[in-house]
């Protein structure tokens, strides 16, 4: 057997891989929830409903029954007086009065990439700094530095469109998200004997030949080659890699992994949430809010056969299906959040890249539209029930409540509890704003 004097750190981070595989380039540790209970303090959680390729508007949120622009969906009334949106949301209409309808959005980017960038950064996409994503900040803000289950997890993320937009930019890349069952090729869907959506963290178990008491003593010999390497290393990129290994296997060894297996809730409590990416994670989104992680995204219409929500043509018969998940989906999270206790601490946001246009175009779709369109927001620190914004009667512009998307991060920071103000430190020690905007307080509770 060789002396491990003799093994370079190169050759032992090359052994280490068979056992922890992706974890050691995924870059999501820098804080961790060890228990909900231990923290009486618990600042707010957040979750992301990422919508990716432009829901529209005209179809879900902000319906024009009475114009042609209007289409084939019909309003309905939800539990909250004067709020109608789709048919094809009967679920979530039982929650509008936790619901915060912003129509009034108008942005300048008609991109996917840009636009994609420009909603989860609140920058627009232009400069020498690459900005973090809100699930990033969010995460420098509210995650602890004691926690074994990551500070941020993307579920379901389609990402070609903008890589940068989920990354953390100038934070650095300790402070990456969790990627779990991304769909980076449109059309995939990571289903199981079952059909539901299987949803798995890479590499959270060791290989099956590779025993306790093998993987433990290639630890210590990693641990041991570390510390002499950091002796003169100790800051920058050799720590980064360091804390990113040493929170890998901290995640494997703990309990807190086994909130990534689906398997232990009952089938029909899955079967509610849908079989879906996005259905099982919203209920994966639900079992990482109740151990405390402050940050959940989860991503709809990216197991569909295109992108999701970029519907230029079909949009009826594609959004029907999509609002079926989105429904099934969303509706439980609340459910079971409320039951639990825990929406009133947990913010949540409903946005895509842009919106679509409200004319639509001669193979039956919609196309891109970043004018005047609808993002919601709902549960902890929003005032619910009500629709806030209006756009004219074709849907072309906003006549009233007009929202940036600096505003709108602005008052998802408020509502969190991190301040509408809340900054993050570039590399140069200049404070930066998470979103240049005002908090609109007649949406905040």
């Amino acid at each position: 057997m060789r002396n491990t004097t003799a093994v370079s750190r190169r050759s032992m981070l090359s052994l280490l891989s068979a056992g922890i595989g992706g974890a050691s380039v995924s870059g999501w540790f820098p804080a961790f929830a060890q228990q909900l209970q231990a923290a009486p303090t618990r600042k707010r959680h957040c979750i992301l409903l990422w919508m990716s390729g432009g829901p529209s508007q005209t179809d879900t949120f902000d319906l024009k029954p009475d114009h042609e622009n209007g289409g084939e969906f019909k309003e309905i009334q939800t539990n909250a007086p004067g709020v109608r949106f789709s048919e094809h949301l009967p679920r979530l209409a039982e929650h509008a009065d936790k619901l915060a309808i912003l129509r009034g959005m108008s942005t300048k980017e008609g991109d996917h990439g840009r636009g994609t960038y420009l909603m989860r950064t609140g920058y627009r996409p232009m400069g020498p700094l690459s900005y973090p994503s809100l699930g990033c900040s969010i995460a420098n803000h509210l995650g602890e530095r004691d926690m074994s289950l990551p500070a941020n997890v993307c579920i379901g993320a389609y990402r070609a469109f903008n890589q940068e937009a989920f990354g953390p930019g100038y934070l650095g890349a300790k402070y990456n998200p969790l990627i779990v069952g991304a769909a980076d090729v449109p059309g995939t869907f990571l289903g199981n004997a079952q059909g539901f959506a299987e949803l798995k963290v890479e590499s959270l178990e060791r290989p099956q030949r590779i025993t306790d008491a093998r993987m433990q003593k290639r630890l210590k010999m990693w641990s041991q080659l570390q510390s002499e390497f950091l002796k003169s290393r100790g800051t920058g990129a050799p720590a980064s890699h360091n804390t990113i290994y040493e929170a890998a296997v901290h995640l494997m060894n703990s309990r807190d992994a086994q909130a990534f297996d689906l398997t232990q809730e009952a089938d029909e409590v899955r079967e509610r949430y849908g079989r879906s990416v996005f259905g099982q994670g919203c209920l994966l989104a639900r079992r990482l809010v109740e151990r405390g992680v402050p940050f959940v995204e989860v991503s709809l219409g990216t197991n569909s056969g295109g992108v999701g929500w970029d519907t230029h043509s079909n949009i009826f018969e594609d959004v029907r299906s999509l609002s079926a998940d989105l429904d099934a989906g969303w509706a439980s999270l609340m459910d079971d959040l409320e039951e639990r206790g825990l929406l009133e601490s947990t913010t949540i946001i409903w946005m895509g890249e842009f919106g679509r246009t409200p004319k639509i175009n001669t193979t039956g779709g919609r196309d891109h539209f970043p004018r005047a369109w609808t993002t919601v927001l709902a549960g902890g620190g929003i005032a619910g029930g009500q629709a806030y914004g209006k756009t004219s009667p074709d849907g072309q512009t906003v006549v009233e409540g007009q929202i940036s998307v600096q505003d709108m991060l602005a008052t998802v920071c408020e509502a969190v509890g991190i301040g509408g103000d809340a900054m993050n430190q570039a590399p140069n020690g200049r404070p930066v704003p998470i979103a240049e905007g005002i908090p609109i307080s007649e949406v905040l509770a």
